[in-house]
This record gives structure tokens, C-alpha cells and sequence, in this order.
């Protein structure tokens, strides 16, 4: 595997056609680096949440990727309004989606549980109204 690779990804906000877009990009990259799929599994699954979230809460967002040969690092920021209470969030089926957002199949409140699951390391920085940093990083399994 190469030195360290990195990409940046812009998440458009409330553009739920495109959601999962990057996450797909990044699950291709490692398929060609030949990553375990157990690792791309898990991996693809992070992303996606935390791109879901992104596009649902907070207007978009950007996700940066570092993949070294060791682990994958992903940090999304995004200037949304921040999560009030991150112990709360962090509780399988609390959301605060819309009941619009709902009804798409979106805002069931697995996402930052299941970036929890899938993920070696995961910590939130959150301001109210300001804005929420998820860094994860998965390590890289035997192909």
C-alpha cells in the first residue's frame, strides 16, 4: 500500500439524492488498495452516518480522509447547530430528525451508534451553534 493517501470530500447540505456519494468514493479507493472487506465494511458504514447526519443536521459538511497503511482516519466538521447533549445522542433510536426527514427512511438515531460500532476510535467536539467534529479512525485489517 502506498504512503499516506488523503481526499477531501464537500457534503452538500439537505441534498439527500447525493448522501453516501463520498462514501462510496472512498469504499472504491480501498477496494483498488485491496483493504480487507471486513474493513471497507466498516468503514463505508462510519462514513455513511456520519454523511447522513451531516446532510440531516447540520447543512453539509466537509469529511477528510487520511489512509495510511496501518488505519484510515475520517474527520467530518460541519458548522451546524451543534449537539446539546452528546451522551444523549450517543443512545441507539434518539434522533431529533423531522418527522419529514423521518418519513424519507432517514433519522431512526442508529447513526452515531452505528459510527461507534464500526469505528476502533470515535470522539465528538460539539458547540451549541456552532458547529460538530466526529473523528474516527478504523484500523486496517489483514486483506
Amino acid at each position: 500500500m502506498p504512503g499516506n493517501l488523503k481526499f477531501q470530500y464537500e457534503v452538500p447540505g439537505d441534498d439527500y439524492t447525493r448522501a453516501g456519494e463520498a462514501s462510496a468514493q472512498v469504499k472504491k479507493v480501498l477496494r483498488q488498495l485491496g483493504v480487507s472487506p471486513e474493513t471497507i465494511r466498516r468503514v463505508s458504514v462510519a462514513m455513511y452516518e456520519g454523511e447522513i447526519n451531516m446532510v440531516i443536521h447540520a447543512d453539509g459538511g466537509v469529511i477528510d480522509v487520511e489512509i495510511d497503511t496501518a488505519c484510515i482516519s475520517l474527520t467530518l466538521r460541519d458548522t451546524g447547530p451543534g449537539i446539546e447533549e452528546i451522551g444523549l445522542a450517543m443512545k441507539e433510536g434518539y434522533s431529533t430528525a423531522s418527522d419529514e426527514v423521518r418519513a424519507m427512511g432517514f433519522g431512526a438515531g442508529m447513526g452515531l451508534p452505528n459510527i461507534k460500532k464500526n469505528s476502533d476510535y470515535m470522539k465528538i467536539e460539539s458547540t451549541p451553534g456552532a458547529g460538530t467534529t466526529v473523528y474516527i479512525k478504523i484500523g486496517i485489517g489483514e486483506s
